[in-house]
Formats: structure tokens, C-alpha cells, sequence
């Protein structure tokens, strides 16, 4: 009986795999003969959309950015204050981080510096997404230009490293979370 033939290659499938083990194993723990495995084709099926593991990296980052970006656009969309919009936007990047999605994650986790062949993209990504709350920061009032960087940067800190300790189910829902955090960020006190 002949071996079974490997499935044919899936985009979005081996994008999913891939998320889910770079988030899983990290970058360097996860290896091209992983996601092939896991998405039932050949390392070379893989290499033929793929031309490097840092190039595939960099679509699951991609995709990733892309939609964390569109659901902190839509939440800003629907606010008109500055203040309003900016917590929209805390909340929308929080519950995208914690809603399990892989893509989300990776974004998070992967740091630019650790994957060198593609550090130059990975940082063009990540700091094309954090210009939205550069701005949504920018228009807040009251803010000193010297403060905006550094209230951004600790922002993305507070909301991002979330993921270690948050647990579904216990404690603060991910919007109150956000919330608080906006809030203790711009000095109003924990329940403004």
C-alpha cells in the first residue's frame, strides 16, 4: 500500500498552525518540520509560500497586526471623545490579547530582536499599529508632549504584559481591565 499523499498547502491553514506554535514553543522552538506536521504537508509544500521560517514569521505577525488594528479601529470608530477613544482602544487591543487568538500573541510575545533576519519588518509591523494610540494619545487634552511617549510605551507595557497573569473567569473582565488601567495611566484614580 502506498504511503498517503500529503495534503495540499492551505494558506490560512498553515498560518493558523504556524500562530499557534510560535505562540505555543516560541520562534526558535518551533521548527519548519513542526507546522509541517501539524498542517499534514511536506517542509517543502511549506517553503514553496514561504521562502524562510523568519518569512513565515512575518505573515503570522502580519496577520496578526492586522487584526488587532481592525478591532481597535472599530471600537474607536465608535467614540468621539479623545478620552472615550483612547479607552476604546486600550479595551479593543486587551480583549484581542486575551481572546486566545495565536495571531494576537505572537504579535506580543515574538520580539523584533530576538529574530534578526527579520527584525527591520517585525519593528516596521508593530510600530505602524502602535502609531494609532500615538495619535489617539496626541489628542488627548491636558497632555505634555514630553509625557505622550512615555504614557504610550507604559500603556502598551501595562496592557500587553497582561497575558502572564490574566485568567479567564477570575477577577476583571479584559474592558474593565483596560479601562482601569487608561484611567490610572492619566491620573484619574482606579474607578474613573
Amino acid at each position: 500500500m502506498p504511503a498517503p499523499r500529503p495534503r495540499p498547502c492551505h494558506r490560512a491553514a498553515l498560518l493558523e498552525a504556524a500562530a499557534r506554535l510560535f505562540d505555543e514553543r516560541g520562534y526558535h522552538g518551533t521548527s519548519i518540520r513542526d507546522i509541517a506536521r501539524a498542517t499534514g504537508v511536506t517542509p517543502g509544500a511549506i517553503y514553496s509560500h514561504h521562502a524562510s521560517k523568519a518569512d513565515l514569521l512575518l505573515a503570522v505577525y502580519e496577520e496578526g497586526v492586522r487584526r488587532i488594528a481592525e478591532r481597535v479601529e472599530e471600537a474607536v470608530a465608535r467614540e468621539a471623545s479623545p478620552r472615550a477613544r483612547l479607552g476604546a482602544a486600550a479595551e479593543a487591543h486587551l480583549e484581542t490579547l486575551l481572546d486566545g487568538s495565536a495571531f494576537a500573541s505572537v504579535v506580543v510575545r515574538v520580539l523584533p530582536r530576538d529574530v534578526p533576519e527579520a527584525e527591520e519588518q517585525l519593528v516596521r509591523l508593530r510600530d505602524g499599529y502602535e502609531r494609532r494610540f500615538s495619535r489617539l494619545v496626541e489628542d488627548l487634552p491636558g497632555i505634555e508632549p514630553r509625557r505622550r511617549r512615555a504614557l504610550r510605551l507604559a500603556l502598551f507595557g501595562a496592557l500587553n504584559a497582561s497575558q502572564i497573569w490574566y485568567r479567564p473567569g477570575k477577577g476583571q473582565a479584559p474592558h474593565t481591565i483596560a479601562r482601569r488601567t487608561v484611567a490610572l495611566m492619566l491620573g484619574e484614580g482606579e474607578d474613573a
